[in-house]
């Protein structure tokens, strides 16, 4: 005489492989989400340094500047004299 599962088991087994795909979608959504966050600590920091960058290439611009402007006036004064 054969065995057959019985329908308990077949229902089980159902249950097992419908868990372990609930499981599998809710891992691949946890690992999208950190994916997004570290994106966006990563984009947070760039902008950050861009700003520090552009900052320190405005106070650097400035500087030129009056120096420039000081120059000028320097020359400015030698042919006045």
């Amino acid at each position: 005489m054969a065995f057959t599962p019985s329908k308990d088991y077949k229902r089980h087994a159902r249950e097992q492989k419908k868990m372990e795909k609930r499981l599998a979608r809710e891992e691949a959504r946890l690992d999208k989400l950190a994916a997004q966050r570290a994106a966006d600590e990563a984009a947070a920091e760039e902008a950050i340094k861009k700003e520090a960058l552009d900052a320190q290439a405005k106070i650097e611009a400035d500087f030129e500047a009056e120096l420039e402007a000081e120059a000028a006036a320097e020359r400015n004064s030698m042919v006045a004299c």
